[in-house]
Formats: structure tokens, sequence, C-alpha cells
């Protein structure tokens, strides 16, 4: 069976090597006698896939012994409350940094739970810049500091990892943890949903620094408690088992490319060719991110002429390039180029816009 370009922004496409396996591992895995999706989550064999899942994930990242990882359900989504839940302690104030739809909504969020200071916005610019350090307005009473380093639907990033001393930096890190090297010990929480570099949804990676830990409110759920779920091995109920079981054979297949280093090079250089396909049309295509901050995950892109947006994805379907519609908040097109979609893949998309603009433009 033939596969598509798959671009869409998530749930992703995930590497053609790891489908393989699972399929192959679905009826019974590694001698079982059971699927993966049938065995107990506190069993022998699923803990061996925890433990090697968590291994791999550290030793991509060099995640410091002084963190622990979680393995979570509700998306990142939920740690919108969770994190002031349990970061927040006697104090009442956050500052969050607002660049756009998914930094709104965690503002929205935790201000069930706390006064949120947003400290700095790029709203001004239409949410196409990330504001100047220089411009943050910090409270210092505040608890931590929460950022979303990409903007998955605007396509606008963090080039930089703000520098915020000894008040913890939390990163919404969902669409683009693991596309790239990641100094851990900058930041006091990391959490990021699956269904962009990790596996399917599902599932959500938390990385929490042990210091942070053991001051959750009390009227906070037992399974918002990071503590609790530490002590639990995220095991406090049934665990999203397949979603983890996927995640690491993500991880491995990571590994097997030569890890973080090696895929940030093959990601910048597909960000570049798209960007450059969009910046050399003649205005045909426009990508309204200022160029320090573009993503290297998400590139939206618009036609000079929206009347043909139609057509551009029609054809691009027979083309077998799908899921460039761009989010229904900001329209035209968007590309999601995540680690498992192929060099070849933001090549054939490239070909596909030079040629449509040579018959339309």
């Amino acid at each position: 069976m033939s596969r598509v370009y798959n671009f869409s922004a998530g749930p992703a496409v995930l590497p053609t090597p790891v489908l393989a396996q699972a399929r192959d591992e679905l009826l019974e895995w590694d001698g079982a006698g059971a699927s993966v999706l049938e065995i107990s989550h506190r069993g022998r064999e699923f803990m061996g896939i925890a433990e090697s899942a968590e291994r791999d994930l550290r030793d991509l990242l060099d995640i410091p012994p002084a963190y622990k990882v979680l393995f979570l359900q509700g998306g990142a989504t939920l740690q919108f409350a969770m994190v002031p839940l349990n970061l927040l302690g006697d104090k009442h104030t956050i500052d969050v940094v607002n660049t756009g739809h998914w930094s709104k909504k965690a503002i929205a969020e935790a201000r069930r739970f706390a006064e949120v200071n947003v400290c700095a916005s790029s709203e001004d610019t239409n949410f196409t810049t990330v504001p100047a350090l220089s411009e943050w307005r910090l409270d210092a009473e505040a608890a931590y500091v929460h950022y979303t380093p990409n903007e998955t639907i605007g396509g606008v990033e963090f080039p930089w990892i703000p520098e915020t001393g000894a008040k913890p930096l939390v990163a919404d890190m969902s669409s683009t943890l693991l596309s790239r090297p990641l100094d851990v010990s900058r930041f006091g929480v990391i959490y990021a949903g699956a269904q962009k570099n990790v596996g399917p949804a599902g599932l959500t990676i938390v990385i929490v620094r042990d210091d942070l830990l053991g001051h959750t409110a009390p009227n906070a759920p037992s399974l918002f408690d990071y503590q609790k779920q530490a002590d639990n091995g995220s095991m406090m109920n049934t665990a999203p088992t397949f979603s983890w079981y996927m995640a690491g054979l993500v991880f491995a297949w990571l590994k097997q490319q030569g890890g973080l280093a090696t895929m940030a090079e093959v990601n910048q250089r597909k960000a570049n060719k798209l960007y450059a396909c969009i910046d050399e049309s003649g205005g045909f295509y426009r990508n309204p991110v200022e160029p320090s901050c573009r993503s290297w995950m998400n590139v939206p892109f618009t036609l000079a002429d929206a009347s043909l947006d139609s057509e551009f994805l029609q054809q691009a379907g027979r083309a077998d390039l799908v899921a460039l519609k761009g989010h229904r908040s900001v329209g035209g097109m968007r590309a999601s180029i995540y680690n498992a979609m192929p060099e070849a893949g933001v090549d054939a998309l490239v070909g596909f816009m030079r040629e449509f603009q040579r018959r339309y433009g």
C-alpha cells in the first residue's frame, strides 16, 4: 500500500519503520502470547517497555538525574492546569509570555488557579515575532515563568531559551520536543503532548525538576500531583500503554538515526528548503513570520490569490501531499514537517509549489 506525504499538525506522521514494527508486533509482543494492547501495565512485560522508553528518552535529551520523567494522560492542555496546581505553592502569581493561540489557552486555564501576569506579548505584531527579553516585565513574586517555545498554529518559534534566573522556567514543547538537542537543565518543567514528534495521541511527557515536587495544592486531584505520579512510576491508574509503547519505538528510532544532533541538521535543512521556496516566489506565496522567529516544525503560508486555495489543496491531494490546509483561525496553508516527515516529502512539496506557481502565477 502506498503512503502519502502527510503534513498534519497532529496527530502527525510517524516513522514508517516504527509503524512496521508495531504492525509486526501487534498480535503478539516478544513471545508474551498476547498483543502489547492486552498485557497488564503492571506486568513484567510492560514494565520492561516503560523502563526502556524512559532510558532512551533520558539518553536522547541527556536529562540530568535530578529530574523525573512522567508519562501521563490528558494532553498538553491538562498541563495548563497541572503546572499551576503543582508549582504555585504559597504564591499567588505566575508570569506567562503570550505568543499566540496556545499561549492564550495556557493563560486562560491558569487564571482559574492564579493571578496571571502577562509579562510579555507579541500580540502587537499579530504574533509574528517573539518579544525581546529586554521587554519582559517579570513579577518578582511570581512562582514561575511559562512560555510556548513553538506556536503550532502561527508558526512562530523562540530561537533562544529565556534566562529567568532562580525563577523556574516552564515550557510547553508539544511541537518541538525531540526536534533538536536541548539543555534540559535550563528548565523547571517541560511538557509535551505526544502527537507531534513523540508518538500517537494519548500520551503526555512531563519532565520536572525534583525540587519542584511535593508542593501540590491540597485540593488538587491525586492524579494531578506530580509527586504522587513520580512515586508510582506514572501508573497511579491504567497507563496509556499503547501510546507509551509506540513512544518507546520512536525513541529507539531516533537513536538509530544518530540522535537529536542529526535530527536537528535534517529538520533545519527541511525548513530552509520550504522557506526558500516561499521567499523566492515573488509574493505568490507568503509566510508572515519574522525570519529569525520562523518555526522549524510548522510552516504556515498563504497564496497571494486566496481564490486559488481550494485548487491548491485539491491538486496537492492528487499529488499525494495531504493535510496542508491551514488552521481555521488563520486560513491559508500549513505544512508541519516534524521528525518523521522525510526530506523527500519536503522536496516533493517544494516541487509541487513551484509547478503550481508556474501554472497560476
